[in-house]
């Protein structure tokens, strides 16, 4: 494992700045008390992950008396900020791991089974241990899925450094797996491939922070001039806000990281070491000794046969209809849609999450009043873009790809900064914990 304390170390008389000001940078502010609602409403919320959770907790507090219901088969939950950090040899898998039902407030109706039948005309779930469950509202916090069979040739258990292949997206600990694939890699030197999918995906910087990690640890091993690094494009961009693709693009040349164009990986032959790419030309193959995979994403089936989903968008993927600005159903107004399975042009990362959060409950809540909601989600994202150990840049940008920073003036977003570093590596952590209390 790399020592990250020491590396922090000599910065310790400034983590109250990053746990005072993280928390800000990261999420934004946490919203002020608000009166409570008496209510029966029957609430049910699909997905206990880090919108499920937190909006709960939330839910919880505001309303006095209604029915809520958290619908999640996986037992565990994950800090998925934190895969990098576990791929990169900074952490442990368990530093993503805890209970689900740690997370989840009193009171409400927790049922450790995934939903198996959507059906919104009727107000009803079926879950896949049969039980109906009849609502008045939904909360959709599903998440999305890692469409692994997209990828022709390859399986998880291929992860490791007897293959050279990585899957950080999968789970904590496939991550960890992938780290001692890179760690080898780093060692002996050769080809990596790294890339993204041509779908919408969680966390699009996630491709380039384990780039960036690969040629520093390489450097500080002594091995750089031992290895090639390649990054495909699926787009002709490297990140879809031009000012920071720019900046990135400035690092990757700095750095003799070579990228390619609208090259999307459709197969792998585990065996020959070698890496399919769709190309505008035709399929393109390469040689790697390290590949890096992260497959197509998209909602989960039984959200894609709900019903719930665009039908003239994203119809490869299935991220459900809802109001840019109110992650209101469009179709079915009892409906909301919290987190990674929102069909809107940003907003898939943690801190997005922590901002629909007061937008659904600002809605819901004041339907249940009687009045109209007024908060809006102005696609607010943030991406602590690590460009090396001890090194980031903390991007946050909205919907029309306007850079928002939290502090302008103090922290510059397309700087690389330790004080952003400490942000994402100590701060964040803490705040997403918060946040899924409903207290962020």
């Amino acid at each position: 494992m790399i020592d990250l304390e020491k590396i922090v170390a000599s910065r310790r008389g400034f983590m109250g700045l990053a746990g005072a000001g993280g928390a800000a940078l990261a999420f934004g502010a946490g919203s002020a008390e608000a009166a409570k609602v008496r209510t029966s409403a029957r609430i049910l919320i699909l997905g206990a992950g880090a919108g499920g959770a937190a909006i709960a907790n939330r839910l919880s507090e505001r309303l006095e008396g209604a029915q809520i219901t958290v619908l999640d088969g996986r037992p565990q939950h994950w800090y998925q900020p934190g895969f990098t950090l576990i791929a990169a040899g900074l952490r442990k898998a368990d530093y993503s791991i805890s209970s689900t039902t740690q997370w989840l407030p009193r009171g409400i109706t927790y049922i450790n089974e995934f939903a198996a039948e959507i059906d919104p005309e009727a107000n009803r779930v079926v879950t896949t241990g049969g039980q109906r469950i009849d609502y008045d509202y939904m909360i959709v916090a599903t998440g999305l899925v890692l469409d692994w069979e997209a990828i022709e040739g390859f399986d998880l258990s291929m992860v490791g450094p007897e293959t050279g292949i990585s899957a950080h997206y999968a789970s904590p600990e496939m991550a960890e797996k992938s780290w001692h694939a890179l760690d080898k890699f780093t060692d002996e030197g050769g080809i990596g491939l790294f890339g993204r999918p041509a779908t919408e995906m969680k966390c699009a910087g996630a491709p380039l922070k384990i780039t960036f990690l690969a040629e520093d640890i390489a450097t500080r091993k002594g091995n750089r001039n031992k290895v090639e690094l390649i990054y495909n494009s699926q787009a002709d961009n490297l990140f879809g806000v031009p000012v920071v693709d720019h900046r990135v693009r400035q690092l990757f040349d700095d750095r003799d990281i070579t990228y390619r164009w609208k090259h999307v990986l459709k197969a792998v032959d585990a065996g020959a070491k070698t890496a399919t790419f769709a190309t505008p030309d035709g399929d393109v193959t390469s040689d790697y000794d390290f590949i890096n995979v992260i497959p197509p994403q998209r909602a989960p089936q039984v959200v894609r046969e709900s019903g719930l989903s665009w039908a003239d968008k994203w119809t490869d993927q299935g991220w459900i209809e809802v109001d840019q600005s109110t992650l209101r159903h469009l179709r079915y107004a009892n409906i909301f849609g919290i987190g990674d399975i929102n069909g809107v042009p940003k907003g898939k990362t943690a801190a997005s999450v922590k901002w629909h959060q007061p937008v659904v409950e600002d809605h819901l809540v004041s339907e249940i009043a009687g009045r109209a909601g007024t908060k809006t989600f102005e696609g607010y994202t943030s991406c602590p873009l690590i460009t090396r150990i001890g090194r980031a840049m903390l991007i946050e940008f909205d919907y029309k790809n306007h850079l928002v920073p939290s502090f302008p003036g103090v922290i510059a977003p397309l700087e690389e900064l330790w004080i952003s570093w400490l942000m994402k590596e100590v701060a964040l952590k803490a705040t997403y914990n918060a946040m899924l209390r409903g207290r962020a």
